[in-house]
């Protein structure tokens, strides 16, 4: 066999010309690759869309590769209840029971509540401010069932999205699963749309961003990176079975003290953990891209201006 000499001579050029390429070195290049850092000490596979609604840009890692929801679908369910009660389409204030055939695991306020019962409201502020599982199956049910919530983010122009079960059943998204999946650039968008669009008047608006804050699991997650002054609200996830990959997810809003953002931000992060490992681990990763929020909505970066889209 011969070989082209020519052919020999130009294809090492092209390898010697790769090599020597430098990395993206423009403001949004060096966060892209604090963020490979970020998922290569974590040893797993990191998702990340960080999206500033005063100038429309975004940085991200695995920004189209799908992820469980987990618990963070929660947030865009409370979301719906609200919009829907403020259409005058349904009554949030309207009390419901419910029976122990009801009950599942995480159940902090609807355990404590079983003999009273609640509002669809009070079932919307627990389910987002302590994941309660069994308030979630409740609104869900109240709401069209997944596909009432598929609904929602498809009228809200998200395309990927999606819920197919209920919980728990829900949790179990392998890395190959298509049900009950997202993207971070979809849910980045979607929580935009949420939090600073017209999808809610102001008042729902206000009253969901007050449960964000509350919300005290996201605390050593991506809320834990950022400075002190900035102020910020999320809905946390998290999933895994012992021999199988865990899934820590965080998505949610930051403001600077000094106008910095607001930044949506939608993060997940799976990886291969022992159950000693799995939680501290996991937030521990995410906790780290609170530092690349503040990098990123710092205006004296010299980032473009897109637009102001929310």
């Amino acid at each position: 066999m011969t070989i082209d000499r020519r052919h020999f001579i130009g294809g090492a050029l092209a390898l010697g010309a790769g090599a020597c390429i430098p990395p993206d070195q423009s403001p949004l290049g060096r966060l892209a690759a604090e963020l490979r850092i970020i998922e290569a000490a974590g040893g797993g596979t990191l998702g990340v869309e960080l999206f500033n609604t005063a100038t429309g840009l975004s940085v991200g890692l695995n920004r189209d590769r799908r992820f469980g929801h987990a618990s963070s679908f929660k947030l865009s369910l409370a979301a719906l209840l609200l919009q829907r009660h403020a259409a005058g389409l349904i009554d949030a204030d309207r009390h419901v029971m419910w029976t122990e055939a009801d009950m599942i695991n995480h159940a902090p306020f609807t355990r404590e509540r079983m003999a009273t019962g609640a509002t669809l409201r009070e079932l919307a502020r627990a389910t987002q401010t302590t994941s309660d599982n069994p308030a979630a199956n409740i609104l869900l049910r109240e709401l069209g069932g997944p596909a009432g919530l598929t609904a929602f983010w498809r009228s809200l122009g998200d395309e990927v999205s999606r819920v197919d079960r209920y919980e728990p059943e829900m949790n179990l998204v392998t890395a190959a699963e298509f049900r009950d999946t997202t993207t971070p650039a979809a849910m980045a968008r979607t929580v935009a749309k949420i939090v600073y669009g017209d999808v809610l008047p102001e008042k729902e608006r206000a009253e969901l961003k007050g449960w964000m804050v509350e919300t005290q699991t996201g605390l050593k997650r991506v809320r834990a990176g950022l400075p002190e002054g900035w102020v910020a609200g999320d809905k946390t996830g998290t999933s895994g079975l012992v021999g199988t990959d865990y899934n820590y997810i965080d998505i949610g809003f930051a403001e600077g003290p000094k106008g910095e953002g607001p930044i949506t931000f939608a993060c997940y992060f799976r990886a291969r953990q022992s159950v000693d490992e799995m939680l501290d681990s996991g937030q521990a990763t995410l906790a780290r891209i609170g530092r690349i929020i503040k990098e990123f909505a710092e205006p004296e970066r010299g980032l473009p201006v897109v637009g102001k889209l929310y």
